[in-house]
This record gives C-alpha cells, sequence and structure tokens, in this order.
C-alpha cells in the first residue's frame, strides 16, 4: 500500500471457513502484504532516486560549529543562480527553501527540469533574472548536495546518520552566509522565503543585519505554535517508530518507507487545506464501481498514498523538523520584540488565511510584533487562498504579486499600518 503503484482492484473476495456460518474478507485485500514490497536498500550518500543535477557545491575544509554545541569537521552547501550578477555584487536575492526542496528552484542550462518555483523566476518574473542574480541553496541539513545527516562523516567514513549534530535555523543561515563570503557577496538585496525558508529570512536579517537589504517571509511565524510542534512531533515518532529506521542506521539497508510514508502523509494534511479538498475530493471514492477494500480507497486516500514517498532522506526530515520546532526569534534576547528588533530592514509578511500549519494569525502577530519592535516598513498581506499552506507555490499571480512589489518598491518613508483586520 505505501509508497508502491496500486492496481485496479477487482471486486471484494470473501474467505469462508465454514459457508453460510462465517463469512469474512479476504486478508489478501487488507493491502497488508505490500509493506513488504518497500524493502529496498539505500545507497550511500543518501541516493533516494534522482538528486536534481546541476548544481554547484561550496566546501569549506574549516570546521563548521552549531548553536547547541555540535562540530563536523568540514562542510558542503549545493546551489544554483539564476541572472546576471552586477559589477558591485550588489543584486543577489537569496532564495530560501522550506523544508523538503532542493536548489532547483528553477530550470537552467545545466538541468532543463522545471523547478520547485519555476514561474516565481525569470525575466519579469516575481524575482526578475533581468534585474536580480538569485542564489538558491539546499539548506544544512538536507539530503540535496549540502551536508546532512546521509553526507560521510570524513573521521569516520561513514555516514553521520543520528550522529549529526542538533540542527538550528541560525545554523542553516551561518552556512548560507559562509556561501555567500566565498563568492563575496557582502550584502544582499534581499532574503526570500516560505515556510520553514521565510524563518530563515527573518533569520538571516536578525543575525546580519548589514547584510540583508530587505525580507520576504511567507507562510511563517516568529515562533511555531504547538499544533505546528505537534503536527512535526507525530511525523517524526511515525519515521522512528518503523523498525527498519534502525535508529538511524538504515543506510545500504533496508529503507522505513512505511514511517516515511506516514509522516509525508501527515505532512500533506498540513500543507494543503480543507476548503480546498472539499472542492477537489469531496467524498468520492477513486473506483467506485468496485467493492470496498482497506487499500486506499476514496479519491483523497489515493491522493495522499501517491504523495506520501515524495521526500528523500527520513534523518534529514527528523533534523528539519526539529528545527524548525525550535525557532524562536527571541531566544537569546529579553523578549520577542527585543529579538525581532534586530531586523531594520523593510519586510514583507505574507499570510493565507487557509494555512494550518501556520495559522494566519501567526502571520499577522509576526507583523504587529515587527511593527511594535521599531520596524516602521513591514508590509503585511493576507491572501484569501483555498490552497492552504502549499499557496507560495501554486498562486503566481497574487504570491508573486507581493513578492515583486516589495523588492522592487523604494521606500522612502514610513508606512501607514493598521493590523487590526
Amino acid at each position: 500500500m505505501l509508497g508502491v503503484s496500486l492496481p485496479r482492484r477487482i471486486n471484494v473476495r470473501w474467505f469462508s471457513a465454514a459457508e453460510g456460518v462465517f463469512r469474512g474478507l479476504d486478508p489478501a485485500l487488507l493491502c497488508l502484504n505490500r509493506l513488504d514490497e518497500n524493502k529496498h536498500p539505500v545507497k550511500l550518500g543518501g541516493a533516494y532516486g534522482e538528486k536534481p543535477g546541476g548544481y554547484k557545491t561550496f566546501c569549506s575544509k574549516e570546521k563548521f560549529h552549531f548553536k547547541h554545541g555540535g562540530i563536523i569537521p568540514e562542510l558542503c552547501i549545493a546551489y544554483e543562480h539564476w541572472g546576471a550578477l552586477n559589477e558591485d555584487k550588489s543584486n543577489v536575492i537569496l532564495l530560501q527553501t522550506g523544508a523538503s526542496a532542493s536548489t532547483h528552484a528553477k530550470s537552467q542550462p545545466d538541468n532543463w527540469n522545471k523547478g520547485w518555483w519555476e514561474e516565481f523566476i525569470g525575466p519579469g518574473s516575481a524575482l526578475d533574472t533581468n534585474k536580480y542574480h538569485v542564489i538558491c541553496t539546499n539548506i544544512l541539513g538536507g539530503c540535496y548536495g549540502s551536508t546532512g545527516p546521509s553526507s560521510i562523516n570524513p573521521i569516520t567514513g561513514t555516514e553521520y546518520a543520528m550522529t549529526f549534530p542538533l540542527l538550528t535555523v541560525e545554523d542553516m543561515v551561518d552556512a548560507q552566509f559562509l556561501l555567500l563570503d566565498n563568492l563575496g557577496i557582502g550584502k544582499v538585496h534581499a532574503t526570500v522565503g516560505a515556510s520553514l525558508g521565510g524563518m530563515q529570512s527573518l533569520m538571516s536579517a536578525a543575525l546580519y543585519p548589514e547584510r540583508v537589504g530587505r525580507v520576504v517571509s511567507i507562510s511563517a511565524c516568529a515562533q511555531p505554535c504547538p499544533t505546528s510542534i505537534a503536527f512535526h512531533y507525530i511525523q517524526r515518532h511515525a519515521i522512528m517508530a518503523d523498525p527498519r529506521w534502525n535508529k538511524g542506521a538504515y543506510y545500504g539497508h533496508s529503507y522505513p518507507q512505511t514511517g516515511m510514508q506516514l509522516a509525508r502523509e501527515l505532512g500533506m494534511i498540513t500543507y494543503r487545506s480543507g476548503p480546498e479538498w472539499d472542492t477537489r475530493f469531496g467524498h468520492k471514492r477513486q473506483y467506485p464501481e468496485e467493492s470496498p477494500s482497506f487499500c486506499p480507497d476514496f479519491a483523497i486516500e489515493c491522493y495522499l498514498d501517491k504523495k506520501g514517498g515524495s521526500f528523500g532522506d527520513p534523518n534529514s526530515l527528523l533534523y528539519i523538523s526539529k528545527a524548525m520546532d525550535l525557532f524562536d526569534m527571541g531566544c537569546g534576547c529579553p523578549s520577542l520584540l527585543s529579538g525581532l528588533s534586530r531586523i531594520r530592514c523593510p519586510v514583507l509578511v505574507l499570510g493565507v488565511w487557509s494555512d494550518i500549519l501556520f495559522p494566519v494569525r501567526q502571520q499577522r502577530e509576526l507583523a504587529e510584533a515587527l511593527h511594535k519592535s521599531g520596524n516602521e516598513y513591514t508590509v503585511y498581506y493576507e491572501l484569501n487562498s483555498l490552497y492552504g499552506h502549499d499557496t507560495f507555490l501554486l498562486d503566481v499571480h497574487n504570491v508573486g504579486a507581493a513578492v515583486k512589489g516589495h523588492l522592487e518598491s523604494t521606500l522612502t518613508k514610513p508606512v501607514d499600518h493598521s493590523f487590526d483586520s
């Protein structure tokens, strides 16, 4: 059932031990036997299918120190870029990704496959490559070219697995700015990100206020709410409860597909919205002419089953989701407002009313807190979209227009704000 293509089912067969006395469902139709089909090996280095090609890699042989005390002996960050870099290197946009995204946000000559933000990047687009040089990295802890749990520890010669240091958003940002240092880029025109990317964008401006010109934060927050943390906790629990997870040491052995599938299915529920699914799926069964079974049956079940296997390394998901839960713009400061006051550049906060993972009230609270902390150039937009958290991937017109306007505007005086609506 999990992570495989399901054939069309035939009508229900019945199991009868004593005809006329007991007539039960044939166990073969429970789909439990499909779980054994997911024992495929995992290649070294976290090659869970094809990685997006065409990225470049910055590697540092210097030790990298993590916020919570961990150290790794070397660091690699994968990245791609689009648009020409101007002479003084002042037109850079750092595009920061969500939990599962690779460097491949846009097609380019080394990889013509469509990227995860394809329509948002290009000439005249939200991230206008006629004006800007756009850089997108795979975050530290990821599995698409950057150092993470699936990378080889040069000290041991084996994968880091669960010996990888505890990760934070601050660590991700520090690694990205090491890349910028290597590229000779002192200040970026803007940091742009959604979800975890929005957290990174905010943190970039807080940690490196002199190096960030403006911020775009889409569907993020200043601190995750208990519901968001609860969703992530259950995702991690699903992975770690899979016997094939093997305390994280599954590389080259059986992949924890069952736990990963469940974690991703739960994630998909938080990424989209009930209203959208009411319209899209309703109470429809995928094959209404056939008898029901415990295989994926309703249209929404089939959708989740198909989408559930679309993330790479389970250990990366553990580390990255925990980093999201630990995110706190007030950490190490006297208060949240004090932490946000470190951001001195213009900020666009974009929220979606149907967002489940980071409810829209958190976007309103973030914008209001930024304004109260002294940031007079905070702009808040709220989108009336059905697509929930994933609106930033789907609503090219509204999200793109807001982002483009913020990046290209010239602010000469404080903006009059009202956050009461």
